[in-house]
């Protein structure tokens, strides 16, 4: 198979990049390296540095001749949506508009958001649910949705959008995206303080990169839409507890007011992407966090 990973150069893209090019894929990666290293890309597969949102994204397109396009770039950070929400659309949105565009019949598989897109869960959140995003990254991201299914409607592909819960694993770093895991395993290891903002009692739905990148495999030409997560709620200052634990580190965190844009229960429910891809989380959070922290250790 060949493929085409935007965003490849990037902390969950790099890790299907390895998935790909494990199995004998031939990969092209399509990453501006804005936020995506280098390093990061093995050098089986070729780097196209393209932002997105560039016309000649068509041209990178039709060179690779790809079975199946992961798009996965992406403006990320809820924070940075808040403070520059046309900067957000102009990446989610348009730049998810122009690789819809360029992969023409290609089936394409689009990096969702679950937490940023459902909003306040009442209960583990399924894929018909309300959709009521409280910042203009889930907003984006909830578009981005909207034109893959149009697409789907209009041209007869089978696009996929997987809503992702709050991923974490070794690349990814605290002042990207911004993972709380990253945040607060980086600040351990550099014997920083840390600090859990709104009370921490906020909950999330964490899932290891290596259950996700499985996920990613299994979705190509299913159209439609699949909640990826581990379906279990851990609380902010649970996290932070399990972390320290990891990292044998004895220090309280500091605290600090919300943050916009920040919902206060998200955890998903993931009972369709069992039942029609045969997909659940494998990775506990201990022992997530583990090897989280010992790719840290590595990286110093």
């Amino acid at each position: 198979m060949r493929a085409l990973v935007t965003g490849g150069a990037g902390f969950i893209g790099s890790n299907l990049v390895d998935a790909l090019l494990a199995r004998g894929d031939d990969v092209v990666v399509v990453d501006d390296l804005s936020s995506g290293k280098r390093a990061n890309v093995d050098a089986a597969a070729k780097l196209v540095e393209l932002d997105i949102r560039d016309p000649a994204v068509a041209d990178a397109f039709a060179e690779a001749r790809a079975d199946v396009c992961f798009h996965l770039a992406a403006q990320a950070d809820v924070p940075t949506s808040v403070a520059r929400p046309d900067f957000d659309a102009e990446v989610n949105v348009v730049g998810t508009v122009r690789v819809l565009a360029a992969a023409g019949a290609t089936p394409v598989v689009f990096s969702s958001t679950g937490g940023a897109i459902y909003g306040e869960c009442e209960r583990p959140a399924n894929e018909d649910d309300p959709r009521r995003p409280l910042s203009p990254y889930g907003i984006a991201k909830l578009a981005g949705e909207e034109y893959l299914a149009g697409w789907n409607r209009l041209h007869g592909t089978r696009h996929t959008a997987l809503r992702f819960a709050n991923v974490y694993g070794p690349r990814q770093e605290a002042g990207l995206e911004g993972g709380v895991v990253a945040i607060f395993l980086e600040a351990m290891a550099a014997g920083r303080e840390t600090t859990v903002f709104g009370g921490g009692r906020q909950t999330r739905d964490f899932v290891h990169v290596d259950d996700v990148v499985r996920g990613l495999l299994l979705a190509p030409e299913q159209g439609g839409v699949y909640n990826i997560g581990s379906g279990v709620e851990t609380s902010v200052l649970e996290l932070h507890e399990r972390c320290r634990e990891v990292a044998g580190d004895e220090r309280e965190p500091l605290t600090a007011p919300p943050r916009e844009g920040d919902v206060q229960r998200s955890v998903l429910d993931v009972s369709r992407a069992e039942r029609e891809l045969g997909w659940r989380s494998e990775i506990p959070l201990a022992d997530g966090l583990r090897r989280t922290w010992d790719w840290i250790q590595g990286q110093t």
